[in-house]
């Protein structure tokens, strides 16, 4: 019998710094050839889009699918269904704005945890929406955020980002008047836009202070959100998902011009698992396109504190059992 979590069941539930752990735990599974991630699909019809994922893993026993729509001029719906291994039983239907939202933050968690600051950090926003809210939470938890600076194109977004975040957060928070008014004395820069323009939102040469460069909001070829200068002056380049190339447009472009060659990029689940030697002084980027994996950490944690409560709605026999007589099952 499958349990369905809207957006309000799963508010509130998993706080940041345990998102953290969640997405790392995953994260060492996948180092130790315990997961299986497919690449993403994605299919443009008139009017929009639609994007299909789907991951194991074979410690937990879970596996998970992550379907998304985008409507143009609506927004974007994403559910995450959980599944049993064992015998294949839909476990769980749950709302994943929230979840996608937690887990981009966590991962840039994971990847702050190990990079090091030795001054008072000053964190750089390009973007105000929920991923860059996501961004800053996870990276106030991790490290001890002196103030923050955010800009988007939207003068209002950015102003109500820094009063809603100063309050959330109770750390200063100021919207900027660029982008690179924005990044330029900060020592942890965040890209997270949905911006499908092609053209760069951050440029290497703002970068002479960035320690940790976290580039989270470019998913499709077509997107762009820093140049190959930034992947050039990064000494390591961390990578959550092996498809990433085949998905991010900047990396694309930095992989064409040699800025990022495969001696300086490595996973995010063998920096997890402690496999990756963390430069001491020069730029760290990570590059997140982020992966279902990510996103069945949660809905396991979910699933196992949420699922044996007795009001949230269930329906029996979703997905039924079908047996074949003989041969293949019909698809």
């Amino acid at each position: 019998m499958a349990v369905m979590f809207g957006a309000d069941a799963l508010e509130g539930v998993i706080g940041m710094r345990d998102a953290i752990d969640l997405v790392e735990w995953m994260a060492r599974h996948e180092a130790a050839g315990r997961t299986f991630v497919s690449p993403r699909l994605t299919t443009r019809f008139e009017g929009g889009w639609m994007r299909m994922m789907f991951a194991a893993d074979y410690e937990s026993g879970y596996a998970a699918t992550k379907a998304f729509h985008m409507i143009e001029g609506v927004g974007v719906r994403y559910i995450v269904s959980l599944y049993r291994l064992a015998d294949g039983e839909l476990l769980a239907m749950l709302d994943g704005r929230l979840i996608t939202d937690l887990r981009t933050g966590a991962a840039s968690g994971v990847a702050a945890r190990r990079v090091y600051i030795g001054e008072p950090v000053t964190v750089a926003l390009i973007g105000s929406g929920h991923q860059a809210r996501a961004q800053l939470e996870s990276l106030a938890s991790v490290y001890s955020v002196q103030s923050a600076v955010v800009f988007s194109p939207t003068r209002e977004h950015r102003d109500k980002f820094a009063h809603d975040m100063t309050a959330r957060l109770e750390l200063p928070v100021a919207a900027a008047e660029s982008a690179e008014a924005a990044v330029r004395n900060a020592n942890v820069v965040v890209t997270a836009t949905s911006s499908v323009s092609g053209e760069p939102v951050v440029r290497g040469e703002w970068l002479d202070r960035c320690r940790l460069l976290c580039a989270v909001g470019s998913t499709r070829p077509q997107s762009v959100e820093i140049d190959t200068r930034c992947f050039g002056r990064a000494a390591l380049v961390l990578l959550d998902s092996e498809h990433a190339a085949e998905e991010a447009g900047d990396l694309q472009n930095a992989i064409k011009a040699g800025a990022a060659p495969g001696s300086k990029c490595q996973s995010l689940a063998q920096l997890a698992a402690g496999e990756v030697s963390v430069p001491m002084e020069d730029m760290v980027l990570f590059k997140s396109v982020g992966t279902a994996l990510q996103d069945l950490a949660l809905s396991i944690q979910y699933f196992e504190m949420l699922g044996e409560l007795p009001h949230y709605s269930r329906v029996a026999e979703l997905g039924s059992l079908k047996q074949p007589v003989s041969g293949p099952p019909r698809p």
